[in-house]
């Protein structure tokens, strides 16, 4: 009986790269590689177009120039599975990846067999993550838990649940647009969350909400 493979697009800069690995996971029959090219204007809109399953990328689709592609490919493909590839073990950037909803990440130094084994464990529904970042997700995992807003927020401030997600965005400095893409908004309902937390907790600009709400959890 023939079997559906799952379909896999690839977008890296290096056309070697792309070659080689595209041979190597046809070649292992658990996935089709359907697409492979490098970042440009209509990668969002083919690789839409084409529906794959997963979607291996260089750190390009997460660089601040296509900071959107990733979300947006997620809102019409919203079962896409992502690995990002040839990556710096970089904290931040690792936690970049993962803040868009990235389930692979595999550093530059990582054979395309490697690449390889990563994407059937996230075909099989598990996430593949090098282990030398493993405790930078813990301690971002922890920290988010100490910096989100308490119940005594709500109550003595007034900020509905949502409200309250916002404030250690605001405190990163995240522009509303910057924050409409983490959460899965519009640009203009962020603009409006703001908008009325600044008016419920008296601030005049977007730092003294991060303020007042530090005061009420002192």
């Amino acid at each position: 009986m023939f079997e559906v493979r799952p379909h896999v697009y690839l977008l890296a800069g290096n056309r070697l790269f792309r070659e080689a690995l595209t041979r190597i996971l046809n070649k292992k029959g658990q996935v089709r590689v359907v697409g492979a090219n490098a970042l440009g204007p209509d990668s969002g809109p083919h690789i839409a177009e084409l529906k794959p399953e997963l979607l291996l990328s260089d750190a390009m689709a997460i660089s601040k120039p296509n900071a959107q592609l990733l979300p947006a490919l997620r809102k019409v493909l919203p079962k896409l599975k992502i690995i990002m590839i040839g990556m710096d073990p970089d904290p931040e950037l690792f936690l970049c990846a993962v803040r868009v909803g990235v389930l692979g990440y595999v550093l530059k130094d990582a054979s395309a067999l490697e690449v390889a084994a990563a994407v059937r464990t996230v075909i099989n529904h598990e996430v593949s993550c090098p282990s030398s970042l493993l405790s930078v997700l813990f301690r971002s995992v922890a920290q988010a838990g100490n910096n989100y807003p308490t119940a005594k927020t709500k109550r003595e401030v007034g900020l509905s649940r949502r409200e309250q997600q916002l404030i250690p965005m605001i405190s990163e400095g995240l522009t509303n647009k910057e924050i409409a893409s983490r959460l899965d908004l519009s640009d203009q309902t962020v603009k409006n969350h703001v908008h009325r937390m600044l008016r419920k907790s008296g601030a005049t600009d977007r730092l003294m909400i991060v303020e007042r709400w530090r005061e009420v959890r002192r």
